[in-house]
């Protein structure tokens, strides 16, 4: 989405509870949608998520956020707190966040490592925002 902000995808895992995937995923829409920052919504229940997976069909769902500010690293940081207080709520609460195929898993209870991760995954996709450098040192 290149009109004024990157696209990420959210996916929100359960173990293979779709019931409770939807009612989470669909929490989380809401929470997002209150955020001046971002435009969110559904996507298509098309095509394979992963490879080896089924797909996004029957039963999963995920979401896509837009960042709408002309500065990707502060709407970046917005999304990335938000779904961190979000998955707070509950310890066993995951999102997987992807954009421009790079990820990271955000839960509920994180330790040291997973917040270094999330850090991480933080600088880089502001990096790849910005001019997009080899970013192979961490």
């Amino acid at each position: 989405m290149r009109d004024g902000g990157s696209r990420w995808t959210l996916f929100v895992p359960t173990g293979g509870d779709t019931l409770r995937q939807e009612r989470l995923t669909r929490d989380l829409h809401d929470t997002l949608l209150r955020a001046d920052s971002l435009v969110v919504g559904f996507h298509d229940a098309e095509g394979s998520t992963e490879p080896g997976r089924k797909g996004t069909g029957v039963g999963e769902v995920a979401l896509w956020a837009a960042t709408t500010a002309a500065v990707a690293r502060p709407a970046s940081q917005v999304l990335i707190t938000l779904i961190k207080e979000w998955c707070a709520k509950e310890r066993h609460r995951k999102v997987v966040v992807t954009i421009a195929g790079d990820s990271v898993e955000i839960t509920g209870r994180p330790d040291a490592a997973q917040e270094r991760m999330v850090r991480e995954f933080q600088d880089r996709v502001a990096g790849d925002a910005g001019s997009g450098p080899d970013d192979g040192a961490a």
